[in-house]
């Protein structure tokens, strides 16, 4: 697990190796232990290294082909390189070393663009092409492993942090409206642009090329190449249990490779105890497990459970205690990680765990994609009883004159009006935002002159698109399960997990995100993930005898960082600072007199703005930090 970057030159522009070391540096703390650079006066390949496999100078990048034609730099690891290098060794392929690097590599020269089909697992690469003069970038399958890229006729800048290619003087640092819009409502964008205007993600499951003459995207792999399972046939539930389960063993199998310690998040919930149950079974040593607490928990805490989990399995577990202290610095900590105003506060504890496992071990597995896969969420259970639902919430609406408790009239207020939404886009896009439907949305707490520039944008459009191209699926369940896979998935939680860990050098993996466990999970029909209003039903069944029951059927416990708490308490004056500070002013973001009213109306109890005003204080601090510009 490393970081990369690097440029193309296309027109008349001049970039030096000091260029590249500098963009290169920005990412050293994703790669501590190595650096290396290609370079000539066209091209530039910069590379920080996380040794994980094969820690010796073989596994140093840049590295070349067999034949010297191609050189890669390459973010992340292949669990499957070991069955790939056979295969290449017996075409007469000769290897130096043991990396999955060099698998790549000379994959490429063997078959081309068909080796990225090949791979499983989590991967940014970036190829250059000395025969055709061309670079390609390539992403893996569900986005775990970032890369972004600015383009124009002139130039290629690319990097697995937006950092590295804004520390080259012509990139300018311009907000774009549409991923604006989206962060209003979601805390963060939700499609391919960034909220840089000129620079964007490379979508999952796809490569790009570039040459002199132009640039072309294409698909290696995508969400329809997954074979459905026909609505004609019957499915024998007890085989699917057997397959999910063995899948889900497979994968936890492979991705336990490494030359150095293993460890695993364990929080005693169901996906991070069935993986350490997995792992433990398949690793060769005795595993390490990690749990912890914290001093703004809120009460909830996953300890016990977790250190009964891992007794059961018999690993080497740790607990620790982490403090929320300076909590003002780690939020900018967190922007400056991120590149961009992100939202999901869980990246907090994420990277102060990350920074005290660092201290022992590399590499952590971690359960996310366990709940967009296999129904973990409440809308699920809402979108395969839809009719009851949409009964249930018709009473209650019509009872919200008199109805004395908070939580449900607020529940109401969001979820009522989903059930006449025009389209299924709008719907399914309102099931993930917590402020579309009240009656202040998050456009009318920004400046009429704001308001005007976003005007030609929509913040559910990515919603719309993939609710249209996924049309084909005529159950919503199976729908929605797909889009989140697509889009709050890896716009958020791998998102997350990324920058927050790889801040402090850890490496993740997500075995629920298996190439062959993936697809076998998108296959099947939702009643056997969402099953009589039970969610997780079929993980569940596969996990029987195997997890605790109390694990197993104990209440959902998602872990939910009080912020809401922390921007009326401790950090009330730091936030007004912030809002009220000259340079905020003067690009005219708020309406402040509706700011006001959010403000003290949270801050006295009276409604919960928290999650609104922790988005724009995050955006906020992004500004000012890297002087983005709005015009």
């Amino acid at each position: 697990m490393c970081g990369l970057a690097g440029f193309y030159i296309l027109g008349n522009i001049k970039l030096s190796k000091i260029d590249l070391v500098n963009a290169t540096n920005t990412l050293s703390h994703r790669g501590p232990d190595d650096a290396g650079y290609y370079f000539n006066e066209k091209i530039g390949l910069g590379h920080r290294r996380l040794s994980i496999i094969d820690l010796s100078a073989a596994g140093h990048q840049p590295m070349f082909s067999q034949d010297k034609n191609y050189t890669i730099v390459f973010n992340g690891e292949i669990y499957n390189f070991k069955e790939i290098k056979a295969e290449l060794v017996s075409l007469g392929c000769i290897f130096i070393g043991n990396s999955d690097t060099e698998v790549i590599i000379n994959g490429y020269q063997y078959w081309g663009n068909k080796i990225f089909r090949k791979l499983n697992g989590i991967f940014a690469i970036a190829i250059w092409d000395s025969i055709k003069r061309k670079v390609v970038l390539c992403r893996d399958r569900m986005g775990v492993k970032p890369l972004y890229f600015y383009y124009s006729k002139d130039l290629l800048l690319f990097g697995s942090e937006i950092k590295s290619i804004l520390s080259y003087s012509i990139v300018k640092a311009r907000v774009d409206f549409q991923s604006f819009h989206e962060f209003l409502y979601y805390g963060n964008p939700i499609g391919d642009n960034t909220m840089f205007s000129d620079i964007r993600k490379l979508p999952a499951g796809k490569y790009l090329e570039i040459t002199e003459s132009g640039l072309s995207l294409n698909s290696y792999w995508q969400h329809e190449d997954v074979e459905i399972e026909p609505s004609t046939i019957k499915v024998d539930e007890n085989i699917v249990i057997n397959q999910v389960r063995n899948l889900l063993e497979q994968a936890v199998s492979r991705q336990l490779i490494s030359d150095v310690p293993v460890g695993v998040f364990l929080s005693g919930g169901i996906d991070s105890s069935a993986i350490t149950a997995f792992a433990t079974k398949n690793y060769n040593g005795r595993l390490k497990s990690y749990s912890a607490g914290f001093d703004f928990d809120g009460g909830h805490n996953e300890l016990p459970l977790a250190k009964k989990v891992a007794v059961k399995f018999g690993t080497e577990h740790h607990e620790m205690m982490i403090y929320g202290k300076n909590i003002k610095d780690i939020i900018y900590l967190m922007v400056k990680h991120h590149d961009e105003p992100f939202s999901d506060a869980a990246n907090i504890p994420l990277y102060l765990m990350t920074r005290e496992v660092k201290k022992d071990c590399k590499v952590i597995l971690q359960g996310d994609g366990g709940d967009e896969l296999f129904g973990g969420y409440a809308r699920y259970q809402i979108m395969s009883k839809f009719n009851l639902y949409k009964n249930l919430f018709s009473i209650s609406h019509s009872l919200l004159p008199i109805m004395p408790f908070p939580y449900v009239r607020e529940k109401t207020e969001r979820f009522f009006p989903l059930f006449s939404q025009k389209t299924k886009g709008d719907m399914f896009a309102k099931f993930l935002t917590v402020e579309s439907n009240v009656s202040n949305t998050p456009e009318s707490l920004i400046s009429k002159s704001l308001r005007q520039k976003i005007k030609s944008t929509h913040p559910f459009k990515v919603y719309h698109e993939l609710s249209e191209r996924f049309s084909f699926l005529k159950d919503d369940v199976q729908r929605l399960l797909w889009m989140d896979t697509c889009i709050i998935l890896q716009n958020q939680f791998l998102e997350k997990v990324d920058k927050s860990t790889m801040a402090n050098g850890v490496e993740v993996r997500v075995p629920f995100l298996d190439n062959d466990l993936v697809s076998y999970a998108l296959s099947l029909p939702s009643e056997l993930k969402v099953k009589n209003g039970v969610k997780k039903y079929l993980l569940k069944k596969a996990l029987h005898n195997i997890l605790p029951n109390e694990v197993l059927y104990g209440p959902k416990k998602g872990f939910g960082v009080p912020y809401q708490n922390w921007i009326k308490g401790p950090l009330k004056e730091f936030m007004l600072e912030v809002f009220y500070s000259s340079n905020i002013k003067k690009l005219q973001i708020f309406d402040y007199e509706e700011l006001s009213v959010r403000i003290d109306e949270h801050c006295s109890g009276k409604r919960d703005w928290g999650f609104t005003l922790w988005k724009m204080l995050n955006f906020c601090i992004w500004l000012e930090e890297y002087k983005v510009e709005i015009e």
